[in-house]
């Protein structure tokens, strides 16, 4: 009986290979695990053998079962392989090529934003780093002269990671001293990136967005550069003349720092009606600071030579102002229907 077993499954791998097509594979298959199967027959005689005999030519005849619908399965992902092989083959199509359809491909509203914002700072011989997604708790907080005590370094605020004293970005100030350590000075630079932080997720708020700060380090500089820059980029943005307004801010680690507001682009100073600006006429963007003296001295710099200017905002922030769209969670979900309107 044993030899019958193996010669049956000897025949049956070498009709399995011969067959030439997923139609041939399933009738086949249920030709001969159907209840005329030979194996079926070939097991009715087994209650007549003894318990050893039982014991042996039942677990021979399920491996020999096992192995026969393996094949089948082998031999069915064989031809699908070949199928499309033959089909590649005869087919050419170039991912490089545009498409007829100009609306099939567009920006998003976030990319269409940052590369007006390139445009004007590139003009202004701005270099352009991209920040890092995954930073240190010492490029993050204490290279910035942010101490364990603040509140920022929260686990309510600040994805820590199981590496130690690894955090996902919160801001993209945590390039700040990669930036200066390997640049020569005076330093300009712009730092776009993606940050993170711990926040729940509803119409103004997410915990995953994009951020873009500017550095500039030269000798002599002061606040009316940083008014001038601000206000060059949001003319820019806004395709028409913005006024800037600096508010005094206290921000510990910082000296001095500002709060900034621009006027209202859209309510072309009837601003009584405009719910953009909410009726004051301005809205608030961002915020600017003079870098504190001992971060300058972390970074190699001597305060008493060079002074340094920053700002930073929230990209995202920009482009619900630029197009008047009122949810933030339309930047990270694939809503065609809003994505086309752009």
């Amino acid at each position: 009986m044993q030899q019958k077993l193996i010669t049956l499954k000897e025949e049956s791998l070498k009709k399995i290979l011969s067959l030439a097509s997923e139609q041939e594979i399933i009738e086949y298959r249920n030709l001969i695990t159907g209840k005329n199967w030979t194996l079926t027959e070939i097991l009715k005689w087994i209650k007549d053998l003894s318990v050893e005999e039982k014991q042996t030519i039942g677990k021979l005849s399920n491996d020999i079962k096992n192995d026969i619908l393996a094949a089948f399965d082998e031999r069915l992902k064989t031809i699908k392989n070949a199928e499309i092989a033959a089909k590649l083959a005869n087919e050419f199509f170039d991912v490089t090529e545009p498409p007829n359809d100009d609306k099939a491909i567009h920006k998003h509203p976030l990319t269409r934003t940052l590369d007006k914002v390139y445009d004007t700072f590139k003009r202004m011989w701005f270099a352009i780093y991209e920040s890092a997604e995954l930073t240190t708790e010492y490029l993050n907080f204490d290279s910035l002269n942010i101490p364990e005590t603040h509140p920022a370094r929260d686990m309510t605020d600040t994805f820590f990671l199981e590496w130690k004293g690894n955090v996902l970005a919160t801001q993209t100030s945590s390039m700040q001293n990669i930036i200066y350590k390997s640049s020569t000075l005076p330093i300009r630079a712009i730092v776009p990136g993606r940050v993170f932080r711990n926040e729940d997720i509803d119409a103004t708020h997410e915990n995953t967005f994009y951020q873009v700060e500017w550095i500039v380090v030269d000798k002599d500089i002061n606040l009316g550069h940083l008014k001038f820059t601000i206000k060059t980029m949001l003319s820019d943005i806004f395709w028409r003349e913005v006024s800037i307004r600096l508010r005094p801010w206290f921000f510990p680690f910082v000296e001095p720092g500002v709060e900034i507001d621009f006027s209202c682009p859209f309510c072309a100073g009837n601003w009584e009606k405009c719910k953009v600006c909410k009726w004051s006429w301005w809205i608030e963007f961002m915020w600017a600071w003079l870098i504190h003296p001992t971060v300058l001295r972390e970074w190699w710099i001597d305060p008493e030579i060079y002074s340094w200017f920053a700002f930073g905002f929230w990209l995202n922030r920009l482009v619900m102002i630029r197009y008047a769209i009122n949810d933030i969670r339309y930047f990270q979900h694939p809503n065609l229907a809003f994505l086309k309107q752009f």
